[in-house]
């Protein structure tokens, strides 16, 4: 059992389905600290934006991971799912685009969280 402050933990995750191990650690990271109680706000940039869109996280494949669709699930239920502004206007996807629950927000907002007291980033 891990014992967790509370505190804000902000995962960034810049990889998508270019880097899958990468990508899929990010999710995990930020999906296992979530479920432990811990306060979590997750990023999607760079091509893991593309999984802020419904039907897209159900694409990825890599074996011996869980599930994008369920990670995401547990993020929306239990901390904050963010797609950066510039990445998504790159992609074309606009918010009424993205999942219920999911926010566009840039990097002001970022830094906001990663500079709060007793926030941890971690970028992937």
């Amino acid at each position: 059992m891990l014992a967790l402050m509370a505190r804000l933990l902000v995962v960034k995750a810049t990889a998508g389905a270019d880097a899958p191990e990468r990508c899929s650690q990010a999710f995990t990271v930020a999906s296992t600290a979530a479920a432990s109680g811990v306060d979590v706000s997750f990023w999607l940039t760079g091509e893991s934006t593309w999984f802020a869109l419904p039907g897209r996280a159900a694409q990825f494949e890599l074996p011996h991971a869980a599930p994008l669709p369920d990670l995401i699930d547990l993020l929306l239920a239990s901390g904050r799912v963010t797609a950066c502004t510039q990445c998504a206007a790159r992609r074309d996807i606009k918010p009424d685009d993205v999942l219920p629950g999911i926010r566009i927000a840039g990097a002001a907002v970022f830094v906001e969280e990663i500079m709060g007291e007793g926030a941890q980033a971690v970028v992937y």
